[in-house]
């Protein structure tokens, strides 16, 4: 039985992190992550939650022993380099690759254990949320209809509704009046 797992878009260059993935190939799942945590360069990080996420797969999903797993295949392949630019000399810009890897694992097992199928999840019933009935959604909606058109005052007059006060619906900027210190500041210059 085989266990992939995939990282992607790695920001570190695929040069460096071969360095550790030569390392490890052909281990076996626990002496492995040893090796990775004691190891000094910063593409083992990556790598190490890597290697714990395909063990995770194989334990959750295939019901597998961990202890009878081993690193079968890693691969490093590049991912998209970000172009950006450096200041220089004389107004000259010098390009800066900034690279990326993906990393693919492949974990198999050393002693066959017969499972062939990933384990089947149970999905219960779906949940069906009740809705409101039609007749009371009208209701709900004229009453909102209502308070957006305008309340009557003790005078008569309409009072418009306070966020369409400015030109095309859209609320008045405050302080943007046409009197005063406003308009003269604003005021066009001829000549």
């Amino acid at each position: 039985m085989e266990v992939k797992a995939k990282a992607k878009n790695i920001r570190m260059s695929a040069r460096k992190v071969r360095l550790v993935a030569d390392m490890i190939r052909g281990m076996e799942a626990g002496s492995a992550l040893d090796q990775l945590k004691f190891n000094k360069k910063w593409a083992a990080k990556p790598v190490a939650k890597l290697l714990n996420s395909a063990v995770a797969n194989a334990e959750n999903n295939f019901e597998l022993d961990k202890n009878n797993l081993y690193v079968k295949e890693i691969r490093v392949d590049e991912g998209v380099a970000l172009s950006r630019w450096m200041p220089k000399a004389h107004g000259r810009a010098t390009p800066i690759r900034k690279r990326s890897s993906h990393i693919d694992i492949t974990l198999a097992e050393v002693k066959e254990s017969g499972v062939k199928e990933a384990k089947k999840i149970k999905v219960s019933e779906p949940v069906v949320l009740k809705s409101k009935p039609k007749e009371d959604e009208g209701v709900a909606i004229k009453e909102q209809e209502e308070k957006h058109e305008g309340s009557e005052t003790e005078k008569g007059k309409k009072i418009a509704d306070p966020r369409k006060e400015g030109r095309r619906g859209h609320a008045k900027i405050e302080g943007s009046s046409t009197k005063g210190f406003a308009k003269k500041i604003f005021q066009r210059k001829s000549g």
